[in-house]
């Protein structure tokens, strides 16, 4: 009976570790770590603060939620389709559907059944939000599946899913965002994407069309153009925000923090040869971060004691 006993409670060991262990892997495939993207749900919450309450702030927080949820599926989606071809990443390599720990097909069934909770979620608290939030998830399969090879669209479509989740946000909580808010998230996002696709090509180097076809289509002196393009425009348009938004014109006292952060995210990229991953660079790099914090106190403090 005690042998008996001893094997029944190995294979009991042996099945909760591997449960927690295809747990674990599932959690990491959804890659919770670039959840910090759709903080840009709180935009539009944090340029109410002045009118805020708990209701507000709980609709938020549950649109986040939502867009972690639908946007982790996409994850599975993406690596899916591109399980063959990661696995020649010096990065990607080690995900757990290219590196072969994870089956792919049931990373995509946990995914679908996710994807479900999420907008089913989303159409519960709002049905507007509800739409919003799958015409995201759709632009992004399509991104996966044919845009990500169309040159200068590629980038483009990354940036539209930025803007969505800043359209979201206010939706979420009822309040109306100003076009020149929408422009600047837009050129934010645009500057983010060409620059990853910039470290692609340094990275990656003649071994690139393995990776990603369409970086045979870019080049360092084009991206190079384009980012000169966009870093002036996304200063500018803020700069114009802070002034046309129908908000106190005190905001202009946060566009120092604006400079700051494009010229040292610039800094990284051209001194440093980072920004393959912009999320992870906000936290790895102090100055980033730091600057982040203080434009958010900053813009906080300036709508409570001048907006009327």
């Amino acid at each position: 009976m005690g042998i008996i006993s001893g094997i029944i409670l190995q294979r009991t060991s042996e099945n909760k570790n591997n449960s927690s262990g295809l747990a674990a892997l599932i959690i990491r495939e959804m890659r919770p770590k670039q959840w910090s993207k759709n903080f840009l749900v709180f935009a539009a919450l944090i340029f109410s603060i002045d009118k805020i309450d708990v209701y507000m702030g709980l609709r938020s927080f549950v649109g986040f939620v939502c867009f972690c949820i639908v946007s982790s599926c996409v994850y599975i989606f993406n690596d899916f389709m591109d399980r063959e071809v990661d696995r020649l990443h010096p990065i990607k390599k080690e995900r757990p559907i290219a590196s072969g720990a994870l089956n792919p097909y049931f990373a995509l069934i946990v995914g679908i059944l996710i994807l479900a909770l999420g907008l089913s979620s989303a159409i519960y608290v709002n049905g507007l939000f509800g739409i919003i939030i799958g015409c995201y998830f759709l632009i992004n399969i399509a991104y996966s599946i044919k845009i990500k090879h169309i040159v200068i669209l590629d980038v483009m479509t990354i940036a539209l899913g930025f803007v969505l989740r800043a359209v979201g946000g206010a939706v979420v909580i009822g309040v109306q965002t100003t076009p020149w808010f929408l422009v600047c998230i837009m050129l934010l996002a645009l500057f983010l994407a060409i620059n990853k696709r910039r470290n692609e090509l340094i990275i990656l180097e003649k071994s690139s069309n393995h990776h990603r076809k369409v970086l045979d289509n870019y080049s360092i002196q084009f991206i190079d153009q384009m980012n000169s393009l966009v870093t002036t425009a996304t200063v500018v348009s803020y700069a114009l925000f802070t002034f046309t938004s129908g908000r106190t014109v005190q905001l202009m006292w946060t566009i120092p923090f604006v400079l700051y952060g494009v010229f040292r995210y610039l800094y990284l990229i051209y001194l440093k040869n980072e920004g393959g991953s912009p999320d992870k660079l906000l936290f790895k790099d102090r100055h980033l971060l730091i600057t982040v914090v203080l434009y958010t106190i900053t813009t906080i403090l300036i709508l409570l004691l001048f907006e009327k």
